[in-house]
């Protein structure tokens, strides 16, 4: 029985239908929190809210405008007072096709997913987060998109989570002197959907699996952690720091 070192906190988790997603909802309701799981597919949702019944609300919801966060504020608000940790792990690939070639609308999906989205979050949970005793925001990223050569025709991706990288690291300066800390993950391969589509030749059995990637990544979600502003890599298990050019 894991530690309840979340019990009587309330989390966000968007992208919480597959993959890393769907284990952090796990971990964090493990650890005595009542997540708000969101995603589109409703069919997975309905499959996690029976796996783990009144620890988690599931929430079919499209992040690609910000009136369904404002209704779920609204919601979280009115139900529990309060919003303690939020994970903004939602992300997609996009077409593998040069930047020149890449249709406007293939572009504004990946960017509105990956970067937008997060934004969003941002923007309506600001208040709530700041306003917990040890608020905690996560935001998954990759290491596609802090390379120094890029890969060909992954473009939208890769641009999309270098901002994210930005993102998240404005914020986590915005916030210092406060309670909230603000992270980003590079989980690195992992066994998931996401992976099979970058990766379509590879032996996904040779890679880890969700459930063991979130197992460290819910350390980044508890009251104990302190770090903020800093990036957690998976593969190496560590914690880097960003540097600008020498």
């Amino acid at each position: 029985m894991a530690e309840k070192a979340l019990a009587g906190t309330v989390a966000l988790v968007t992208g919480a239908s597959r993959g890393i997603g769907t284990a952090i909802v796990s971990q964090l309701a493990e650890r005595g929190a009542h997540v708000f799981a969101l995603a589109r597919d409703s069919e997975k949702l309905a499959q996690i809210q029976s796996e783990l019944g009144g620890s988690c609300t599931c929430v079919p919801c499209d992040l690609g405008s910000s009136e369904a966060l404002i209704d779920l504020r609204h919601e979280i608000l009115r139900t529990w007072g309060r919003l303690d940790v939020v994970v903004g792990n939602a992300a997609i690939m996009g077409p593998r096709t040069a930047l020149s070639a890449l249709d406007e609308q293939a572009w504004c999906d990946v960017v509105n997913t990956n970067l937008t989205a997060n934004w969003r979050l941002i923007r309506h949970f600001d208040s709530l987060l700041r306003a917990a005793p040890h608020g905690r925001a996560l935001f998954l990223t990759s290491g596609a998109g802090s390379r120094a050569r890029m890969v060909p025709q992954r473009g939208a991706y890769a641009i999309s989570k270098a901002a994210l990288d930005a993102l998240a690291r404005t914020y986590a300066s915005e916030t210092e002197g406060t309670n909230l800390r603000v992270m980003l993950c590079n989980p690195g391969p992992t066994r998931t959907g996401l992976r099979a589509q970058a990766a379509p030749d590879e032996d996904p059995m040779t890679l880890p699996t969700p459930a063991q990637v979130a197992s460290k990544l819910i350390a980044l979600c508890l009251p104990s952690w302190n770090e903020s502003g800093r990036l957690y890599d998976y593969p190496q298990d560590r914690l880097l720091d960003f540097h600008g050019p020498n």
